[in-house]
C-alpha cells in the first residue's frame, strides 16, 4: 500500500525529496532553508540594489568598449531569458543572443525568439546541434536508465555560451536566473552536475557513440573560462525588481510573445520529459520545486500551486498525448519500448564515469573565490 506523502505546510514540497525534514509547525528543511540564505533577496534594499545593477552595467560596458557587443545573453524562448535580453537593451547594453537549438525546439519557442531579436534589432547566433549524432546520444543516456537526460542540453548550452563570449572576447554572460524565484535547491538524486563531461563520454562509449560535433564542456573547461578568461556568469534577474507576472505581459504586449504553462517548457523535449518521464519513471514532480520557489517569494498563493499540481504536468492529457506521439517518431521508438524504458528502474550517474569529485573540488575554490560559473537549477 503506497504512504501518503507529507507535504510542507509552507510550499508544496513535500516527501519525494529524500531528505526532507519538517519543524513543529510542518514547515520543510527546503523552504526553510532558502529563507535563512536568500531571505534578503525577497525583501532587498532598492536603493543598494540600484546601486549594484549601475556598477554592474558600467562594468560590462567599459569592458565591451570597442567590440561589436558588451555581453551575451543566453536565450531559450522562455520568460526569464527574454526579460534579460529586453532589459540589458532597455540598460544601454549591447548583447549578442546567443541560442542553442538540439532539434527539440517547439514551434512558439522559435516564433518567441524570432520576434524578440527583431523587435530589439539584436543580433542572434545559433548553434543547431547535429541530430543524429544528438539523438544517439539521448539513446545512450536512455540505454543506461539515468535520471538527467537533459545534462546534455544543459551542458551543451553552457559551452555554447562560454565559447561565445570567449571568441568574442567578453567578460560577461547574462542569466535569466535569479534566487527570488529559483531559490530552493533540486533534492538530490532530481538532477546532475551540468559540467559533467566524464559522465556524457562514459555513456556514449557504453553505447558506442562516436562524438564528434557535440561541444561537451567539462570541469577544467568551466574553470578556465571562470577564473583564467575571467568570464561573468551573471544571475541578472538578482539585479532587478522582477515579477514573471509582469514581465509576461510585457512581452506579450510589445513584443507578440506566447506563454508556456510551465517553466521550461519551451522546449517538447522538456516538457515531456518533466512531464512525463520523470514523473512516471522516478517519481519526480519539478513543478514542485519551481512553484514552491514562486510561493516563498510571493509570486503565488500556496493554494494556487496545489492547485496547479493536482493532475498531471501537462495542459491537456490531449497535449500528452501528441508529445508522446511526437517523441516515438523523433526519437524512432515503438510505444512498446518507451513502457519499456519507463517500467525500468533509474539507475545513478555515478555508476557511469563522472567528474563528481573533481567538480566538488573545484566549486571549493569557485566558492572561496566568490566565483558563480554558471546556474545550478534546472
Amino acid at each position: 500500500m503506497d504512504v501518503p506523502r507529507k507535504i510542507c505546510t509552507r510550499c508544496i514540497m513535500d516527501t519525494s525529496a529524500s531528505d526532507i525534514t519538517f519543524d513543529a509547525e510542518g514547515r520543510c528543511s527546503y523552504c526553510t532553508s532558502f529563507l535563512n540564505t536568500c531571505g534578503h533577496v525577497l525583501a532587498p534594499d532598492e536603493t543598494e540594489r540600484s546601486r549594484a545593477l549601475a556598477a554592474l552595467v558600467d562594468q560590462v560596458k567599459r569592458r565591451g568598449r570597442g567590440k561589436s557587443y558588451d555581453c551575451v545573453v543566453g536565450v531559450s524562448g522562455g520568460v526569464d531569458s527574454s526579460w534579460v535580453l529586453v532589459k540589458a537593451v532597455e540598460l544601454g547594453l549591447r548583447p549578442l543572443a546567443v541560442h542553442m537549438d538540439n532539434g527539440w525546439n517547439s514551434e512558439l519557442a522559435q516564433n518567441n525568439i524570432a520576434n524578440l531579436v527583431r523587435g530589439l534589432g539584436l543580433d542572434l547566433f545559433t548553434h543547431v546541434i547535429d541530430w543524429t549524432e544528438y539523438r544517439s546520444l539521448m539513446q545512450a543516456f536512455f540505454d543506461a536508465d539515468v535520471i538527467d537526460v537533459e545534462l546534455l542540453y544543459d551542458n551543451a548550452m553552457l559551452a555554447v555560451n562560454y565559447r561565445q563570449a570567449a571568441r568574442a572576447g567578453l567578460r560577461h554572460i547574462l542569466a535569466g536566473t535569479n534566487r527570488a524565484t529559483e531559490g530552493l535547491d533540486m533534492p538530490p538524486g532530481w538532477t546532475w552536475n551540468k559540467f559533467d563531461r566524464r559522465n556524457i563520454m562514459s555513456l556514449a562509449r557504453r553505447n558506442n557513440v562516436r562524438v564528434k560535433t557535440f561541444p561537451a564542456i567539462g570541469t577544467f573547461e568551466a574553470a578556465w573560462h571562470a577564473l583564467v578568461h575571467r568570464t561573468k556568469w551573471v544571475w541578472f534577474l538578482d539585479y532587478l525588481p522582477y515579477r514573471k507576472v509582469d514581465a509576461l505581459a510585457v512581452l506579450q504586449r510589445d513584443y507578440g510573445y506566447k506563454p508556456y504553462p510551465y517553466k521550461h517548457y519551451e522546449s517538447i523535449f522538456t516538457r515531456f520529459y518533466q512531464g512525463y518521464i520523470l514523473p512516471w519513471k522516478f517519481g519526480v514532480d519539478k513543478r514542485r520545486v519551481h512553484l514552491s520557489s514562486l510561493i516563498i517569494g510571493g509570486e503565488m498563493s500556496r493554494d494556487e500551486a496545489l492547485t496547479m499540481v493536482d493532475g498531471i504536468p501537462y495542459p491537456s492529457q490531449q497535449d500528452l498525448d501528441a508529445d508522446i506521439a511526437y517523441f516515438l517518431k523523433k526519437m524512432n521508438w515503438t510505444k512498446a519500448q518507451l513502457d519499456d524504458y519507463i517500467s525500468r528502474p533509474g539507475q545513478p550517474h555515478d555508476r557511469y564515469g563522472s567528474e563528481a569529485v573533481m567538480f566538488g573540488r573545484a566549486m571549493g575554490i569557485f566558492n572561496r573565490l566568490r566565483v558563480r560559473p554558471s546556474p545550478s537549477r534546472r
